[in-house]
């Protein structure tokens, strides 16, 4: 966490100020969020705070934001955690603010045909980029095509073992794998990558349709409702999040759609 400045700074981080909304923030970790505030949560952050007529304070965490809600929420080192999947159990979540789906990035000039898992051309991919144990993983799986894209999928992370320590693949260098030819395909969940997808004049995206089973016929979700999480005490604040959520909906479509994130419909998990 970055340390208050001065005495403003403190009173500003105390949980007794009314007039400031602290947002629990990863520091680098784009697109979501930067100490720059150049990530799109840390816009729609802002715009949120301005909806409750409070200030808003980011509290930047060093460590990767998986880590956010156990050690800056629970610590209460900060009071609302941006984009965690609506119905979190570590946390009480607000309202979804938007639902954004796994997509397929693919080269404009590709000569493969594929628009699901179904799609017959996803075997004469030579190279497809996915995030280990992401629903890319298991739809790989299902297909008998993971073991084949095993040395790729670890390159893409330079091969350090998730058991060590989180390894994120960088977004922009999935992106770019397609782009420059190195992998016929990619999937990642769709604000991951939308903003390197939208400044490349080489790939497109393909939302994947959220009708896919495991083997055994289990539901493997690909859209997702996303939500502000809070602590599950905190019911104030949620009820005034939900509220300031819908008086900032059009202000957070307008960010969502410069980020370029395709946005689906669909009822909201609760």
């Amino acid at each position: 966490m970055t340390a208050p400045a001065n005495a403003a700074d403190e009173d500003a981080l105390s949980t007794s100020n009314s007039d400031v909304l602290r947002i629990c923030a990863a520091a680098d970790e784009l697109p979501y969020s930067h100490v720059d505030k150049s990530g799109f949560e840390n816009k729609i952050a802002v715009a949120v705070a301005d909806a409750l007529g409070r200030k808003p304070l980011f509290v930047f965490f060093s460590r990767p934001s998986i880590y956010i809600v156990r050690d800056q929420l629970e610590m209460k080192m900060c009071d609302v955690v941006m984009g965690l999947d609506t119905g979190d159990e570590r946390v009480a979540t607000t309202k979804p603010y938007y639902r954004a789906p796994y997509v397929f990035i693919q080269r404009k000039d590709t000569k493969l045909d594929i628009k699901d898992w179904n799609s017959p051309d996803l075997a004469k991919a030579a190279k497809i980029g996915f995030t280990p144990g992401s629903p890319a993983q298991i739809m790989l799986e299902k297909l008998g095509l993971f073991r084949e894209q095993f040395n790729y999928m670890h390159s893409l992370t330079n091969f350090q073992d998730k058991r060590n320590k989180f390894t994120r693949i960088p977004p922009q260098r999935m992106v770019n794998e397609v782009a420059d030819g190195t992998a016929e395909v990619a999937v990642n969940f769709a604000p991951e990558v939308a903003r390197y997808a939208k400044a490349s004049d080489k790939v497109f995206l393909t939302i994947i349709p959220d009708n896919n089973v495991r083997g055994d016929g289990e539901k493997v979700p690909h859209h997702f409702d996303q939500s502000l999480g809070v602590r599950k005490d905190d019911t104030a604040l949620l009820s005034a999040l939900d509220l300031a959520l819908e008086k900032a909906k059009p202000k957070i479509e307008e960010i969502l759609k410069d980020e370029g994130i395709p946005i689906v419909a669909g009822l909201p998990r609760s």
